[in-house]
């Protein structure tokens, strides 16, 4: 967070607006560090890639944009993967006590992510200010949220201390620099679609760095949701091209 404070857009235009993005991205990241602390970080990562399943039903509603066929057929393959990766949670292990509570933060984080996504959309049309505030506000939020449970502090460690600034300067600050940047060329569906590499190749990270292993029925789901959403995002670009 310390990156956000220091770009000198993300201290402006702290409006009601702004405050209700920050609330969405903050509880957005909230159930998604709760559902890894509980389930499979692939089951995690899965459930919040249900965005596109609520950004088809929210575009229009909140966005005014439209919705076509095609994203009826998307809509429809995630929600099928989804429901598989709820069929079966998997059994309690060391890094997953509690996979069917995580699961359903899953898919809390898979919603928040998609308000989130309409809310810098929303901003970006309506020129209310730099895209980046409500991504320092939503931090401040999620502070506030987590910070009974950061307490009592002990025995903390150096690479405790390099790993949370490698997580706040690239994998929060650079990446969300990237992301409200696109925010202006881009429509929210196909944003959220774009960012479907990461939930890809998750599975693959964690068992071989923690040795995590989701059921094959979650895999299957996994596929369908991250299948099904780049084939979206690729025929649109393809569409656009002809």
């Amino acid at each position: 967070m310390a990156v956000l404070i220091l770009l000198p857009e993300t201290r402006k235009s702290w409006t009601w607006r702004s405050a209700v993005v920050a609330l969405a991205y903050a509880l957005c990241l909230t159930s998604f560090v709760l559902s890894t602390k509980n389930t499979t970080a692939a089951n995690a990562i899965f459930l919040q890639a249900t965005a596109p399943v609520y950004l088809v039903l929210l575009g229009p509603w909140l966005l005014g944009e439209k919705v076509r066929s095609s994203d009826w057929t998307t809509l429809a393959i995630v929600a099928i993967g989804m429901i598989l990766v709820f069929w079966d949670p998997g059994e309690a292990q060391a890094l997953a006590p509690n996979p069917l509570l995580g699961n359903w933060l899953g898919a809390l984080s898979g919603l928040t992510w998609a308000l989130t996504v309409c809310g810098l959309r929303w901003l970006s049309k309506a020129q209310a200010g730099s895209s980046m505030t409500p991504v320092l506000m939503g931090n401040c939020i999620g502070i506030l949220i987590c910070l009974p449970q950061m307490f009592p502090l002990t025995d903390i460690k150096s690479n405790d201390l390099w790993s949370l600034a490698y997580l706040g300067v690239f994998q929060v600050g650079l990446a969300y620099w990237c992301l409200t940047r696109a925010m202006a060329n881009l429509g929210a569906l196909e944003a959220s679609l774009l960012i479907m590499v990461e939930p890809a190749l998750n599975p693959i990270w964690t068992w071989w760095l923690h040795g995590e292993r989701p059921t094959a029925t979650a895999i299957a789901g996994g596929a369908l949701i991250i299948g099904s959403a780049l084939l979206k995002s690729w025929q649109d670009r393809k569409n656009v091209v002809d």
